[in-house]
């Protein structure tokens, strides 16, 4: 089928054509030329007509021309250009001769380009339902992954349709889970391992600690004494000498002793009181009976870490104290050449709420490791997800290095900017569809996909706690029920005799 001619002047990247019907954006479509046959994308689209352009400025002359009807309306729209079908999709080194046809690209061999090594099937074509859309799991996990979208536009669907193909391989998925949406979660490839937001102080570093407290880096005698309380207090925990005690609390009882000998420094003191400071922050954070969180993680599992009861501050900790513990343990194994315990190490970790953990205006401790894990952990097997409905807020280090992205409905102008400069084949055509999306629909890009893609994301067949509150229903039910409480209240006092 033809869609338009090529027209005007053509470049490597684009043509511009002219077409008698009206296509669609996001159609594939294919211009054969000096032995090619290169497949392009409809990224633009204008529809005008000559007898009735801008300058005409009297309205009843237009009213008149509209009402007799013109038969010159054109249709004028930009192809953008994706490689030779029969090269590899590189691009031509040639650009289109004025005057070629355009002709949509048969579902044969879209299906043919859309066919991948470790499929993870996303949904089909917005403009083609017959078309699967599947992208290549391993760039995933390898190159890290950024899900963007506005609220309401389907991000949560998205995210759990991504989770349950990778369970389909046995990849364990790590989600931070900020809202409690996937802790009661069914999917149909696998299971959810839920773990408690628990840290053993056993297996955090002095550094993490410091930083908990906040001790400054300045400050060489408070720190002096932060160290000495920190290795008692490690040493009555592996002793067993410790009664169960809070860690923070541990190490408070420890200077405090230290700060009734006559003439101690004031500066025990003062790190007291931070240590005391940080007891009203992270009172129910550690837990000197839980096991290494890294060791709780399962294969062909979603393993749900649980934010929901937990405060920002906390948050962050879990993340930076998790990322930076699997970071360096993969690390260990990759230094010491041992390819399969490498391997074994390998987990993709999804971050809802991008935004809280990996803030773009401010530090935290969790952003710090996001960014490390984002720049350095696809030498490692190790794989981010950042998931947020508010991009402008997100780090733009750590987006930058997502190296693949699924966009679905975002208006805000400062999202669509924050997000084109975070990706280098994001094109201002492609931003500006983004507010036409319907909910479901994404822009899928990076190196998971040969192409650009305009997808429809599967309805995901399982259970999650995400979806909108149906409130109204809520009370509208509740009062039915408070109606029929009082009538049989009431028909219980008339079988007792008493009379309205």
């Amino acid at each position: 089928m033809v869609v338009g001619i090529c027209v005007g002047e053509t470049n490597l990247n684009e043509v511009t054509f002219i077409s008698n019907e009206m296509p669609q954006v996001g159609q594939y479509v294919t211009i054969e030329y000096d032995g090619k046959k290169v497949l392009g994308m409809v990224e633009n689209l204008v529809r005008g007509n000559d007898a009735l352009n801008v300058d005409i400025n009297d309205f009843k002359a237009i009213q008149k021309i509209s009402k007799i009807g013109v038969d010159d309306n054109y249709i004028r729209g930009k192809v953008k250009i994706l490689g030779d079908v029969n090269d590899d999709l590189r691009i031509p080194r040639t650009p289109v001769l004025p005057g070629t046809e355009i002709n949509l690209a048969d579902a044969d061999m879209l299906n043919e380009i859309f066919k991948v090594k470790n499929p993870i099937k996303l949904g089909t074509l917005v403009n083609q339902n017959d078309v699967e859309v599947n992208v290549d799991a391993n760039p995933i996990l390898s190159r890290h992954l950024a899900i963007l979208a506005m609220t309401g536009a389907g991000k949560s669907n998205t995210v759990s349709v991504l989770i349950d193909q990778l369970l389909s391989y046995n990849v364990p998925v790590f989600v931070f889970d900020m809202h409690g949406e996937y802790k009661g979660a069914e999917f149909p490839n696998g299971s959810v391992n839920v773990i408690k937001p628990k840290i053993n102080p056993t297996y955090m570093s002095f550094l993490e600690i410091k930083n908990l407290v906040n001790i400054p880096a300045n400050a060489y005698l408070q720190e002096r004494y932060f160290r000495k309380a920190f290795k008692e207090a490690k040493k009555q925990i592996e002793d067993g000498t410790a009664f169960e005690k809070n860690f923070l609390q541990l190490m408070y009882d420890i200077l405090e002793i230290d700060s009734l000998e006559e003439g101690s420094d004031k500066r025990i003191v003062d790190v007291m009181n931070k240590i005391d400071d940080s007891m009203d922050k992270y009172s129910n954070l550690f837990d000197q009976n839980t096991g290494n969180i890294l060791s709780s993680i399962k294969k062909a599992h979603v393993n749900v870490l649980d934010l929901s009861q937990v405060d920002e501050y906390v948050a962050s900790v879990l993340v930076s104290h998790i990322l930076r513990n699997s970071l360096n343990r993969s690390k260990k194994a990759a230094h010491s050449g041992n390819r399969e315990e490498l391997l074994e190490n390998s987990v993709f970790y999804i971050l809802e709420e991008a935004h809280i953990l990996a803030p773009n205006k401010r530090d935290s401790d969790s952003k710090r490791w996001i960014q490390r894990v984002a720049r350095e952990g696809r030498k490692f097997g190790l794989g981010l997800c950042l998931v947020s409905q508010s991009p402008k807020t997100v780090d733009h280090d750590a987006l930058s290095q997502m190296n693949n992205m699924i966009i679905l409905r975002l208006v805000e102008p400062e999202d669509q900017r924050h997000v084109q400069s975070a990706s280098e084949s994001l094109s201002q055509d492609l931003i500006n569809q983004l507010p036409s999306l319907n909910v479901g629909e994404a822009i899928v890009l990076g190196l998971m996909s040969k192409v650009p893609t305009l997808v429809k994301i599967d309805k995901f067949q399982g259970r999650t706690h995400g979806d909108d509150m149906d409130i109204v229903s809520f009370f509208k039910d509740s009062v039915k029920k408070e109606a029929k409480e009082i009538e049989r209240q009431e028909d219980e006092l008339m079988d007792m005799g008493y009379d309205y």
